[in-house]
């Protein structure tokens, strides 16, 4: 039960957008909101105060909902929360209706699922698996640009699990595929949950093993093998990307 006198940070989500007070999370008595928090859900803790999800449909505050990148600057932990508010966002709407019989779900009362009205069965939130990978090639670091980002960032290369494979073969293929280069020395490094809409990023290491860089353009803009000194604009701070990146940097 919510305590109107306790302070909580609110994931208060509208379109599985996050509704920002200056740039963060509101950390606020439920008095203080200017949101009903009749249908606040507890997802977890954070610095030993609740945090709570909360889903608006309408606000008169249309300028203050923002994408969770906007979060980046968070401590991981409390940036993983937020992404757990805008999934279960997702869920509400992605799983509407049963997988089972197509009857309507709504959200269940006593745990973070849908639960089907005509067969009674629970549905949990839907995660795809990605890997994400850095390759490193004696003092060098492949890096790739991607159509989407419009700030010619680059990034390391990344892909969707498929049915069958594992982790390790998701990576290899995923970079063959991209850039037509072969790796070896796989070895796995960290995972980041990444809400956009519903992924876990598993993060791994590689070595160059052979190949002629051919970036693939109908997936890439581009592919470099680039040093330390000379970097190009890169995925930023707070990213399992960033991270591979930094980890790889410290190899060469």
């Amino acid at each position: 039960m919510l305590n109107n006198q306790e302070a909580a940070y609110w994931c208060i989500v509208r379109e599985r957008q996050l509704y920002l007070e200056n740039q963060t999370l509101p950390l606020m008595t439920p008095k203080q909101l200017v949101f009903s928090c009749e249908n606040a859900r507890l997802i977890g803790h954070f610095q030993g105060k609740p945090v709570y999800w909360l889903e608006v449909t309408e606000s008169n505050d249309q300028g203050r909902f923002y994408s969770q990148r906007e979060l980046l600057h968070l401590d991981g932990e409390l940036f993983s929360l937020a992404g757990k508010a805008t999934q279960l966002s997702h869920m509400l709407s992605s799983q509407a209706f049963c997988a089972i019989c197509g009857a309507r779900c709504v959200l269940a009362r006593h745990e973070l699922a849908m639960h089907c009205q005509g067969c009674q069965a629970h549905h949990y939130p839907r995660l795809s698996p990605c890997v994400i990978v850095a390759v490193r090639k004696e003092n060098q670091i492949l890096l790739a640009q991607h159509p989407r980002h419009k700030t010619g960032m680059y990034t390391v290369i990344a892909g969707f699990v498929e049915a069958g494979e594992t982790l390790e073969q998701c990576v290899a293929r995923e970079v063959m595929e991209e850039t037509g280069i072969e790796i070896t020395n796989i070895r796995y490094f960290g995972s980041q949950p990444w809400a956009f809409p519903s992924n876990l990023m598993m993060g791994f290491l590689a070595d160059y093993a052979g190949g002629t860089l051919k970036p693939d353009y109908t997936e890439l803009s581009d592919a470099i093998w680039a040093d330390a000194a000379h970097l190009p604009p890169l995925a930023p701070p707070g990213t399992i990307a960033r991270a591979l990146i930094e980890a790889t940097i410290e190899l060469m």
